[in-house]
């Protein structure tokens, strides 16, 4: 019979193999970014919701809030470096009014996360409790690195356009969702379930929208449809 935390292990790789995948996906759109040296219409918000996110679940993952999640902390911990670096570039080729505002808000993430860091190893003296604080935090803002897309899926609607979508990342979402929503069920970790459950769904109606706006999309530019069309690693 096999070990159900072999089990769990084994699937916390593949989580993190899929989420290295998910955190390079964006790779394509960057390139283009570079090369125009313009943000044109891509939006910062999923990378900005997502640093702070990563910053939550490397301090979830710690051994003094919530024991025997190294593969959590490792992930995460390379998501948070990967999204530093995609922001950067963001800062570099937007205007100041978007770069300010962007400022604007690694200063509120960075305040936020040391405050919940502070508060909880004052406040809460045991891994149950830290555990359960953190983790309520961890699933409110995993669903607003999943739901930050909407902006985009906004413009997908209103534009009848997937141009600024990329599918590389819709698939990675979905497939990242999947993977450790099962993780979280062999050891139930409702923290984990929950917001990965929702990222699955949400990865759903990204490619619902990228098969019915498909053929209304002006291809207009060859590097962008390049982009698009790149598989997954």
């Amino acid at each position: 019979m096999v070990n159900p935390e072999t089990t769990r292990t084994v699937i916390g790789i593949i989580g993190n193999v899929i989420s290295v995948g998910l955190f390079l996906s964006p790779i394509p759109t960057f390139l283009s970014i570079i090369r125009k040296k313009s943000v044109q219409h891509f939006k910062a918000d999923p990378y900005l919701a997502t640093i702070l996110n990563c910053a939550l679940w490397v301090f979830y993952g710690m051994p003094f809030v919530h024991p025997d999640s190294l593969l959590v902390v490792t992930i995460n911990g390379f998501g948070l470096f990967i999204e530093t670096i995609y922001i950067s570039i963001f800062f570099i080729y937007s205007s100041w009014p978007k770069a300010k505002k962007m400022i604007l808000a690694l200063l509120v993430e960075a305040i936020f996360v040391v405050g919940v860091v502070l508060i909880t190893l004052n406040v809460f003296h045991t891994t149950q409790a830290r555990t359960i604080m953190v983790g309520a935090l961890c699933v409110a803002f995993n669903i607003i690195m999943y739901t930050s897309p909407l902006t985009v899926m906004n413009m997908v609607i209103k534009t009848k356009s997937v141009k600024y979508m990329p599918l590389s990342l819709s698939v990675a979402n979905l497939c990242n969702g999947i993977v450790w929503f099962i993780y979280a069920l062999i050891k139930f970790d409702p923290w984990i379930a929950v917001p990965n459950g929702l990222g699955a769904v949400s990865g759903v109606v990204q490619l619902m929208l990228y098969a019915i706006y498909y053929k209304t999309t002006d291809w207009d530019e060859k590097e962008i449809r390049k982009e698009v069309e790149i598989p997954e690693p």
